[in-house]
């Protein structure tokens, strides 16, 4: 288990003027106006006439001006190194068009000198075109130079015959095409070829760019999903060191890799916390890998195509129980129903083997987990398996016609990201972005769930919220934070609202209650999706500024 940060210095620090959201239960009494943090912890919550007693002795006293504190959200699963690299990188999410987005590839590669034209984001399901642009495209609009252009959902990519020409590897491995479109095996090879164009300066640079960015949305933590087939083991080593200076989200790392001896030593070489996250069951919808029962409603070659597992059951079994005999925790990428018929038998598997209480002691995790049967809900419910899901891709793909309906046809789309459905089994659930997949943005997760596009599967804005912040701590197997609380980390984030700070649920059979001040429920912003989303002014990590928004405060 990682450590947490410990603050260079001892610092008090007293915010006051605003609205702290604390839990209803909270010994102090719901709903303060001020807190102090002090040695990197909360000491102190109240109302602003009490905080004059923090005031003396304070090394920065913040008026806070009617704003929302919260506490720092957790992004559960993020890729840094590809978030950094997209960031700097062409963008190719706004592109309304094939040949929009081979415009702006070109453009981007005219204006700079890097060894790598990298790009993110293409979508080939909201062009007209309906395919992505060819190797020769690419050829042409990055004038012939070595070029790597990831999908959305970074499960496939096209890459110039430049690129080609120095990783000559990816034209023998499975998941080549022609086209220079490349998927599961050619796509790791050729992410491995990347690594080795790009300078460890460069990715070190790629890494600190994202963590500043996940700052400024008020993110306090990040969860690093590394794996042998995203990125070079190094990238946790080098995330961890940069967050430890307190002055960066607190990152905590995984590593994706079957569990073995050479395996288990190098996550603890790498400060992993478990052998998991990006470890791949399948691969993704849009992409057209994520194992399926039936097959795909709309694959351009074959109308069989049912995807692909890439674990089976039996190496699921001997993967959770050698982790939770290491003290790791387990966990796996799946999204098709068939992946997760196969990762649920696995630890049912593993459970008859070494008991429930065993397993649910490992804390162990799932990531996505979006195409779920119900009986496999209960499953993990009984088995304390954590589902660390993206909302968002909710947002993007969900409904009757994006994505997820063209990939699967409309009846099996609207069960995807089953976020209610799981809550009720008993999932616990952790939210979080997939950056650079989608991008670091709580706040827009936290309304993403809310107004699920299947309206069954909604969870209350204060539900989302809690999976989003205190669920992150406790899917690394961290109890002691996402909350402020007396003792707790003062990793806290401030917020400017632009709406009323209200209780919202689509429940109307518990809305009266809960709306009603007798029952102390704090409030979060308006997320109604016709309203602007908060935006950050100051997050703080165990007590250090990770960003402040300049002439803000």
């Amino acid at each position: 288990m990682t450590t947490p940060l410990t603050p260079q210095a001892t610092q008090r620090t007293l915010l006051r003027g605003g609205y702290v959201h604390t839990p209803g239960s909270n010994s102090t009494g719901p709903h303060p106006t001020a807190l102090c943090v002090e040695d990197g912890h909360v000491v102190w919550t109240g109302d602003d006439d009490a905080s004059t007693h923090f005031a003396d002795g304070a090394d920065r006293v913040i008026e806070l001006d009617g704003r929302l504190v919260t506490p720092a959200f957790v992004d559960s699963h993020a890729h840094l190194a590809q978030t950094g690299f997209a960031a700097a990188g062409v963008d190719l999410t706004t592109p309304a068009t094939l040949h929009e987005a081979l415009d702006a590839i070109a453009a981007h590669a005219r204006a700079t000198t890097d060894a790598v034209v990298v790009g993110h984001g293409w979508d080939d399901t909201t062009w007209p075109e309906q395919r992505p642009f060819t190797r020769e495209e690419l050829d042409r609009a990055t004038g012939g130079r070595p070029a790597y252009l990831a999908r959305v959902d970074e499960h496939s990519a096209v890459v110039s015959t430049a690129f080609l020409d120095v990783c000559p590897d990816v034209v023998h491995a499975d998941g080549y095409d022609v086209t220079g479109r490349v998927e599961r095996d050619a796509h790791h090879v050729a992410r491995d070829g990347l690594a080795r164009l790009l300078t460890p300066s460069a990715r070190e640079d790629a890494i600190l760019r994202a963590l500043r960015l996940a700052a400024a949305q008020g993110i306090g933590m990040v969860h690093e999903l590394g794996a042998p087939h995203i990125c070079p083991p190094e990238d946790l080593l080098v995330a961890q060191s940069l967050s430890r200076t307190g002055a960066l989200p607190e990152v905590v790392a995984y590593w994706g890799e079957l569990a073995s001896d050479g395996a288990v030593q190098t996550a603890r070489e790498l400060g992993a916390v478990g052998l998991a996250g990006d470890l791949c069951m399948d691969g993704s919808l849009g992409s057209w890998t994520s194992a399926l029962r039936a097959p795909y409603a709309d694959h351009p070659h074959d109308p069989a195509h049912a995807g692909h597992l890439y674990v089976e059951a039996e190496q699921v079994t001997d993967h959770v129980l050698a982790c939770t005999e290491a003290g790791l925790q387990a966990g796996f990428h799946v999204i098709g129903d068939r992946a997760v018929d196969a990762v649920v038998a696995g630890f049912e598997a593993a459970a008859t083997k070494i008991g429930d209480l065993a397993v649910v002691r490992g804390r162990h995790r799932l990531e996505h987990v979006e195409m779920v049967a119900p009986e496999h809900m209960a499953t993990l419910g009984r088995l304390g398996v954590t589902a660390s899901q993206q909302p968002v891709f909710d947002a993007l793909w969900g409904g009757g016609s994006d994505m997820y309906a063209q990939r699967l046809g409309a009846e099996r789309a609207a069960g995807m990201n089953a976020f209610a459905s799981l809550n009720r089994a008993g999932v616990a659930l952790a939210f979080g972005s997939d950056s650079p997949v989608t991008p670091f943005g709580p706040w827009a997760a936290v309304r993403a769930a809310a107004w699920h596009r299947t309206p069954s599967e909604r969870v209350t804005v204060r539900a989302a919220f809690n999976a989003h912040t205190r669920g992150g701590w406790r899917a690394a197997a961290r109890d002691e934070g996402g909350v402020i609380d007396l003792g707790t980390p003062a990793s806290i984030a401030v917020w400017d609202v632009p709406g009323d700070l209200v209780v919202q649920t689509p429940d109307a059979r518990v809305a009266a209650w809960s709306t009603d001040p007798r029952a102390g429920v704090p409030h979060l912003p308006d997320l109604h999706p016709d309203q602007d989303l908060p935006t950050c002014v100051l997050t703080m990590v165990h007590g250090q500024v990770a960003y402040e928004r300049e002439g803000a405060l």
